[in-house]
């Protein structure tokens, strides 16, 4: 029987792919709720090897979209600690306490986001950030890590990333094509492990019509946006996801 036949799970899966086509769109951070919202209705592991093949097809869409504007100097230091960070979610994928680590990363996420609304409260203009690229790699590893165990790597690419201030497309750009690598890297673990059966394939071939629609709506809307909103909202929303995932994570 197909993972859709259930119309409960059918509902909680199209809002999945609807975050991670926002995700992809250019709202990063916001997919990382789509893995924990997926695993309400069905085995974390069935979820995460769902929503694979749904990101790698939005992928191609967000960096086609944005393949004019993104930071090669950001990707460079971030994209080794991601491969580093991804070898070790998929070495670790069955000691890792799922619930304790999503509430970590909430925690974390949820004081990023409050401190950099309060430092830019009012429209104050603060100076970028300058941090030395090893930090990025840092960053970088704790990104391929989360993402490898839940597709969560949005918040901390969003710690690093945006107190640089980046033109809010290269900060789009960047995400895109840095996430686009990191969910290929992926790929083999998953193969590895056995995540792919075929009720899972025809069930994320069955979305990925939603997949594409979601993210063209996303990167329209975005590429419109006044750039001055870009950062408020992502921050906005690092609080809102950062305190769904305290609150799973705790509750879990």
């Amino acid at each position: 029987m197909s993972l859709l036949s259930d119309p409960l799970t059918l509902a909680v899966l199209i809002v999945a792919v609807i975050l991670l086509g926002m995700a992809k769109g250019g709202l990063a951070g916001v997919g990382s709720l789509a893995t924990p919202l997926a695993a309400l209705v069905l085995p974390p592991a069935t979820a995460a090897a769902l929503l694979l093949p749904v990101l790698i097809v939005q992928d191609v869409i967000s960096v086609w979209s944005f393949r004019h504007t993104w930071d090669g100097w950001i990707i460079g230091w971030m994209l080794p600690g991601a491969a580093i960070g991804v070898a070790a979610g998929w070495f670790y994928a069955e000691r890792v306490d799922e619930a304790q680590l999503m509430a970590a990363l909430g925690a974390i996420t949820l004081a990023f986001g409050l401190y950099r609304l309060w430092v830019e409260r009012g429209g104050r203009v603060v100076a970028a950030s300058t941090s030395p690229g090893w930090v990025g790699t840092i960053f970088g590893g704790v990104m391929g890590f989360t993402s490898q165990i839940a597709h969560a790597g949005g918040p901390p690419f969003q710690m690093w990333v945006t107190p640089r201030k980046l033109p809010h497309l290269s900060f789009i750009g960047t995400s895109a094509i840095l996430f686009g690598l990191v969910n290929w890297m992926k790929v083999p673990a998953y193969l590895a492990l056995g995540a792919f059966p075929h009720e899972v394939v025809v069930a994320a071939l069955l979305l990925m019509p939603l997949a594409i629609v979601s993210t063209l709506i996303t990167v329209r809307w975005l590429k419109r946006m006044d750039p001055a909103r870009f950062y408020v909202i992502v921050y906005v929303l690092m609080v809102l996801l950062g305190a769904k995932l305290l609150w799973d994570g705790v509750r879990g």
